[in-house]
């Protein structure tokens, strides 16, 4: 079994911006994260931060995600969304990639992670290049004995008549769908629209968590509601497929009850 952790919209900005478009503090949020995850027993094989990394995209707030991920144990994919700006993070991050789209790979326990950029300078709405496409036929064909795991901050476009920023365009979505298409693909983690939910998209679960910043009401069918709630993806990968259980961060849950493990395992 491979565990991993899903990350999203940490929307970090440092202080010295103080940025008007932050809607929690999400630095101490981020802080707490890595202190639960470094303190979980077995550690997560990774941990993947799916966009959205900053909320202005400057080289100051990437500096501070790096400080505040440096102590994380286990080992960190990260993916760009639209808040972010790849001069910024390429600073921090990767450097010599200068404007270039960040996309890259690598074996992860027992799969094997594809990470694309879905950014669009100026843009809400995403879309995945050629160069993205001809990198993702080559990986798909690296390490073939690995279900396959895709990090694109835009979920592919489910529904025609959804608002199109939420998503990646059609045509990225069509070819995405065609050259995913009879591959052994885990999953797909994806973030940008704050809510926690699971799709089946042509067979393949995309799985999206309300991230670090805010979470969006559900329940409001009208207009966009934002509200606190903060959250993240715990997930198992079998052979039998993925798993995921969403974990709740803020606002804080008054503990009620407490079973010890050992009445637990005497339970039939």
């Amino acid at each position: 079994m491979t565990r991993f952790v899903h990350l999203t919209d940490l929307h970090i900005s440092h202080p010295d911006l103080n940025d008007p478009h932050l809607q929690s503090d999400t630095p101490a949020t981020l802080r707490h994260v890595v202190e639960v995850i470094n303190a979980m027993e077995p550690q997560p094989d990774f941990v993947v931060a799916s966009g959205d990394l900053t909320n202005q995209g400057d080289r100051e707030s990437y500096e501070l995600v790096r400080d505040i991920l440096a102590p994380l144990q286990a080992p960190l994919v990260m993916a760009l969304g639209n808040h972010d700006k790849r001069t910024g993070f390429n600073a921090v991050f990767a450097p010599g990639l200068a404007d270039a789209p960040y996309f890259h790979d690598a074996p992860y326990g027992g799969l094997h992670v594809i990470t694309l950029d879905s950014s669009v300078p100026g843009k809400v709405a995403g879309a995945l290049n050629d160069a993205q496409f001809a990198f993702l036929e080559a990986a798909l064909a690296r390490h073939s004995e690995l279900a396959k795991l895709l990090v694109i901050h835009h979920p592919p476009r489910l529904d025609a008549e959804a608002l199109a920023w939420g998503s990646l365009d059609t045509a990225s979505t069509e070819r995405l769908a065609e050259m995913l298409s009879g591959q052994r693909v885990a999953g797909i983690l994806s973030g940008h629209v704050h809510v926690n939910r699971v799709s089946h998209w042509h067979g393949i679960p995309v799985v999206i968590s309300n991230g670090l910043h805010s979470t969006v009401d559900l329940t409001e069918t009208r207009d966009l509601r934002v509200v606190e709630g903060t959250g993240f993806g715990l997930c198992e990968w079998r052979e039998s497929g993925l798993s995921v259980s969403f974990a709740p961060l803020t606002p804080v849950a008054r503990e009620l009850t407490r079973i010890d493990r050992a009445r637990l395992k005497s339970f039939d």
